[in-house]
């Protein structure tokens, strides 16, 4: 008897485990991140002047325009333009240092910089661990800057006031490195050409 007691037991704390982690907790973070963190809570997606979905800040686009900020190179592609749809993949090349088609594609990279009267650092030549990074560095963003100034018919002035108003600080004011939003900078310089052409 005491044997049927404990497998009852063992069902009831099962029950209330599975009620607590699997209903309960789901729902009051749905309800919490809803509620209070809506825009993070959907995944932080930007949607341009008509209501059109033009990405997420916090994953990398692919920009191949001269009048945008490229992103860092990626082994993946989130997406293949603005509108394409998002494969989600995430991942690095998985390329030891050592691979030959690492350094290739490296050397490939920089050559096409240095084409573009660009230097070839760091975050413009080597990929992101996840393949997503939605930022590049301050010192990036001003080696483009004399190009996308130049596609736009603009004042590098211009552009250099958008980057640094789309530049995100240090985490918590002490980790990482600032960084400036691709997506972000991109979309801001579209609408300033858009007022301009209204004006």
């Amino acid at each position: 008897m005491s044997f049927i007691r404990e497998i009852l037991r063992a069902i009831r704390i099962t029950l209330i485990f599975w009620l607590v982690t699997a209903i309960i907790y789901p729902l009051a973070i749905l309800v919490v991140g809803q509620g209070l963190f809506p825009i993070q809570a959907n995944g932080s997606i930007m949607e341009n002047i008509e209501g059109t979905p033009i990405g997420s800040s916090l994953i990398s686009q692919v920009f191949t325009s001269e009048k945008y900020f490229h992103s860092r190179p990626s082994a993946v592609r989130y997406s293949q333009g603005r509108k394409a749809k998002p494969t989600g993949i995430s991942g690095g090349s998985n390329l030891a240092p050592s691979n030959p088609a690492l350094l290739e594609r490296i050397i490939e990279e920089a050559n096409q910089l240095r084409d573009d009267n660009i230097q070839p650092i760091a975050d413009l030549i080597y990929s992101s661990g996840s393949g997503l990074d939605p930022h590049i560095s301050v010192q990036a963003a001003r080696q483009q800057l004399e190009r996308v100034a130049r596609a736009r018919g603009v004042q590098p002035d211009e552009i250099l006031l958008a980057i640094n108003k789309f530049t995100d600080g240090r985490f918590l004011g002490i980790f990482g490195e600032p960084g400036v939003n691709v997506l972000r900078l991109n979309y801001a310089l579209d609408l300033q050409d858009i007022n301009r052409q209204q004006n």
